[in-house]
């Protein structure tokens, strides 16, 4: 006998597990690669590149090419780029690649991978929002030590203004993604009936590349940190030392970053709708969500090319901010503020759709004049690309475009107080079910009324000759940025903490510290308002003792916040760990996400809904269409009743 006759029939080969080399990568290997890539790269350019001029760029260059390195190299460890080079090689992914990188069965490890589950990325958003609220909010609380006494040096003041300047920067990332991030990505898809986002590989790529930059961004404070405030104006970031060059990587990657959010968000919202979702029929919580992140991908690329043209001057001596060599610092001033002020609405608009989207599940009406609403978040995304340059009326650029500038800054209070009427129409004369995310509505008119009006007074330029560079325009924006935007996630949060983590939020603890947290702010900012009139100047590290009662009023104000956050986090964590088991749709709410099991299936729906009518279609005498109404003793459940029941 041959010894092919006499072999073993040979057996066909195993087919390969489901997600290949996607298996072997996560968030470790993401953090070994890079700090292997960023070594590698310190290394070659510290010992090849030659010296600059008169070595005023090398250490520049030299940082930040490493960390743009430590940026890609994570990338690559993580395995985002595992996909694209597949597909290049002719090997796309299988459908049960796909399954895999969704996070089918992996349990929690999946919140630690490259996972495409538009619902993993909502949460993993949300987490690194309370990692980047944490750092920032420690940030402040030294700020605010140092100041309760004159003369302090609980810090010294070049670490003060290095503090300001990063507390600033962190906190503005935070208030951007804190709602379209983890709400956009987790509750948008299953709100338009949708199975996942529109392309889930850069959903995921959006989330990794925000994490890549915060650590890029905390390596400023051994870097010498960012003296110049968050606003980094040149020709003072030229000159500023290496933390300058963390500050502009981590803007450029959080850019890229933004932008690709926002085009999967828009992209989700206009073709992946469900069946009958009309625009009239479109929940609120999508318009304003899609018009936020819209209105980024025109802002956000000014400042990432701000950002690049810095590192440019920075690392090669090119001059575009350097008026020695024919730049201009005005460049810099426009570039940044064409982002600044339109930043601000995408910040405030989500946060204001998302309580519109709550204000009529407890108070069982409809939402007053969608159109109205509609309209009002189209002329604030509208207006806002007009009003840049009034943050520049001091500067001494363009001093004859100052009364345009001031009347569109006055007119985008129109659009503004849409919205307000909208949220009081919808609360008046309805019963209103006193929980603890509509708390965040009435917090959310007060607050924003203040910072409203003051921003009116601020827009007119005898005022802001005046008020310029003083703690009073510090007290005015975060009467927006925090009393309205982080108050409106808050509120956010409480309502759909439910459907995301399948539990109850522990509401008694929740609301004490969400009240001890306003009324903390309130004390905090009044104080500098007080101060601000006063003439206090901004990062000032010992502005004196003729401020000393308003700053001591403003930090005791300070370490009340903080004992409400702590207070609101605890029942957080308590609650997503313990909390009591949630049921598919405990306020009786008529939005999708609500229709869909707690938790949700990994593609929401077993068969696509069909809508056939609004979702505001509450009876205007106080109970839901869906025969729910607001209970009668605070606390208790809904009660079901029949339609049109007295």
């Amino acid at each position: 006998m041959t010894q092919s006759a006499t072999a073993a029939p040979s057996r066909p080969a195993a087919p390969a597990a489901a997600g290949g080399l996607m298996r072997r990568l996560n968030v470790f290997t993401g953090i070994v690669a890079g700090l292997l890539l960023a070594t590698a790269t310190w290394w070659v350019t510290s010992s090849t590149f030659p010296t600059l001029d008169s070595g005023d760029h090398k250490d520049d260059a030299v940082t930040i090419l490493t960390l743009v390195a430590w940026v890609v190299g994570f990338l690559v460890g993580v395995g985002a780029f595992v996909g694209p080079v597949r597909w290049l090689r002719g090997k796309d992914l299988t459908h049960e690649d796909e399954l895999y990188l969704a996070g089918k069965d992996l349990g929690a490890w999946r919140y630690l991978k490259f996972t495409t589950d538009h619902k993993v990325v909502g949460m993993q958003y949300l987490v690194i929002t309370m990692v980047l609220f944490a750092c920032g909010g420690t940030l402040a609380m030294l700020i605010r030590t140092n100041l309760i006494t004159p003369g302090s040096r609980f810090v010294d003041p070049a670490t003060y203004n290095s503090f300001v300047g990063i507390h600033g920067i962190i906190m503005v990332i935070a208030t951007i993604v804190m709602v379209s991030g983890p709400f956009g990505n987790f509750i948008l898809p299953i709100m338009i009936g949708a199975r996942d986002m529109s392309f889930p590989r850069l959903n995921a790529l959006s989330f990794w590349l925000l994490f890549a930059a915060v650590p890029v961004l905390l390596s400023a404070l051994v870097l010498g940190g960012i003296s110049t405030g968050w606003s980094a104006y040149a020709p003072l970031a030229d000159q500023a030392n290496r933390g300058m060059d963390a500050f502009l990587v981590t803007i450029v990657t959080f850019a890229i970053s933004t932008g690709v959010a926002g085009m999967n968000i828009t992209t989700t919202a206009v073709k992946l709708r469900a069946r009958g979702m009309s625009w009239s029929r479109t929940p609120i919580f999508v318009f304003g969500t899609v018009a936020s992140v819209a209105l980024g991908l025109v802002a956000f690329p000014m400042f990432e090319v701000a950002m690049i043209l810095l590192g440019m001057d920075r690392g090669m001596g090119a001059g575009f901010y350097d008026a020695s060599i024919g730049g201009s610092a005005w460049l810099y001033s426009n570039l940044f503020w064409l982002m600044g002020h339109p930043e601000v609405y995408v910040i405030l608009l989500p946060a204001i759709v998302a309580l519109m989207e709550i204000t009529p599940v407890f108070t069982r009406k409809p939402l007053f004049s969608f159109t109205s609403a509609v309209l009002g978040i189209a002329g604030i995304a509208g207006l806002s690309l007009f009003v840049w340059a009034h943050h520049m009326y001091v500067s001494g650029w363009a001093p004859v475009l100052g009364g345009p500038f001031m009347v569109t800054t006055e007119l985008i209070s129109i659009p503004t107080g849409l919205l307000f009427l909208v949220l009081l129409g919808t609360l008046w004369r309805g019963r209103v079910w006193m929980r603890l995310p509509v708390m965040a509505v009435y917090a959310l008119l007060w607050n924003f009324t203040i910072g409203g009006i003051t921003g009116i007074y601020l827009s007119d330029i005898p005022v802001d000759q005046a008020m310029h560079g003083s703690m009073f325009v510090t007290a005015h924006f975060h009467y927006t940025l925090m009393g309205a935007g982080l108050t409106g996630a808050m509120g956010a949060l409480a309502y759909w903490f439910p459907k995301m983590t399948g539990r109850m939020l522990d509401e008694r603890w929740g609301a004490i510290g969400f009240w001890v947290a306003q009324v903390g702010f309130n004390v905090t900012f009044m104080g500098m308002f007080a101060v601000g009139l006063a003439a206090e100047p901004r990062r000032v590290a010992d502005p004196g003792t003729y401020f000393h009662v308003g700053n001591l009023v403003s930090s005791i104000g300070a370490y009340t916040i903080m004992l409400g956050m702590l207070t609101f986090l605890g029942a957080l964590i308590h609650s997503w760990r313990a909390g009591e088991v949630a049921g598919a749709n405990p306020w009786g709410a008529r939005t999708l996400e609500w229709q869909t099991p707690t938790p949700v299936p990994l593609e929401n729906f077993e068969v696509l809904p069909v809508v056939t009518e609004d979702f505001y279609g509450y009876s205007e005498n106080g109970h839901g269409a869906d025969g729910v109404s607001p209970p009668t003793t605070p606390g208790a459940p809904p009660e079901r009743v029949e339609v049109g029941a007295p």
